[in-house]
């Protein structure tokens, strides 16, 4: 019955691969991959195709890379394929009423959030800045909205107390790929029923950028250490001592009493660098400065000194 299911993958990074797979070993016909175009990466500015790319070439299925797919050509372009179903996965760019009406059963989107909380470009990362307890994987068909459409399966996990982004990202991108196999397969036999999203329980995880890192020392240690979790491994978590800036991976909450500003550092202790918050302290225990060498901080402070005292920010 798979094989009789005509599919247009469409999906860009690292997140699409596994789903991606998981059809393609499950024996759909997979007629198609769009994905974005190349971009220039790394310091040498050398044009890197996306990940979903090489998985298809590597699979043998053809890849369609339009600058923009609101083009009548690539509208074209997908009539001639005929597809049944579109299968999005973060793909980043917007479908149009009029590309989404043209495969017979619609689309189908796998989405890094329990919908409608965390809607948008970042929900993994939000999930973890908000200090959710859960999160998970939501299928959902594609309608004109950002992530408004009904919702088919949902799975959840709990978000571990030290999981980073990056950590969390992996763990949904694995758990996507089953869950959008049941779904095709209850989408095929009839046995799924849509569900409305309520949007009174909507919230929004705008794309995030670099000057989303920068810490504010004001904000209780909790809130700190969940964004710098958040913030690990894309834009990544700073702060600044004296100009030179210092990009914070670990730290972890010290729930004590202040009387000192926020973004002082306190009295050092091995493995630790403390600083005062808005509300107790945070301990840093990995860090980054100008070598641009993520090092333990004991490392770090044998060739940069921090005296207490020392205002950061």
């Amino acid at each position: 019955m798979n094989g009789t299911l005509k599919i247009v993958y469409m999906g860009t990074p690292d997140f699409a691969v596994p789903p991606l797979r998981a059809l393609h070993e499950s024996g759909y016909q997979v007629v198609a991959v769009v994905t974005q175009p190349d971009r220039p990466k790394g310091r040498g500015r050398k044009l890197a195709p996306p990940p979903v790319k090489k998985t298809a070439a590597a699979f043998g299925i053809q890849v369609i890379q339009p600058e923009t797919v609101r083009s009548d050509d690539f509208h074209q372009r997908m009539r001639q394929l005929a597809p049944d179903l579109f299968v999005v996965v973060a793909f980043g760019q917007i479908l149009a009423p009029s590309l989404l009406a043209i495969p017979s059963m619609g689309a189908v989107n796998v989405h890094a959030s329990l919908l409608p909380r965390h809607r948008g470009a970042a929900p993994i990362q939000w999930a973890i800045i908000e200090g959710d307890a859960e999160t998970g994987v939501t299928t959902m068909m594609m309608d004109k909205g950002m992530d408004t459409g009904d919702i088919l399966l949902m799975e959840k996990t709990p978000i571990a107390a030290e999981e980073t982004a990056v950590e969390l990202h992996d763990r949904l991108s694995e758990m996507g790929a089953p869950l959008l196999l049941e779904t095709l397969k209850r989408l095929q036999t009839g046995d799924l029923t849509p569900i409305p999203q309520n949007p009174a329980k909507a919230t929004y995880a705008p794309m995030l950028k670099k000057t989303d890192g920068e810490i504010d020392w004001s904000q209780p240690a909790e809130r700190i250490a969940r964004r710098i979790r958040g913030m690990t491994p894309w834009p990544g978590a700073y702060t600044f001592s004296d100009g030179m800036r210092l990009k914070i991976f670990k730290a972890r909450v010290l729930e004590r009493d202040i009387s000192v500003p926020p973004g002082t550092i306190l009295e050092c202790m091995p493995g630790e660098l403390r600083v005062a918050t808005g509300k107790s302290a945070l301990a840093i225990s990995e860090i980054q400065g100008k070598s641009g060498k993520r090092m333990p901080i004991d490392d770090f402070l044998c060739g940069c000194r921090l005296p207490d005292g020392t205002c950061l920010g």
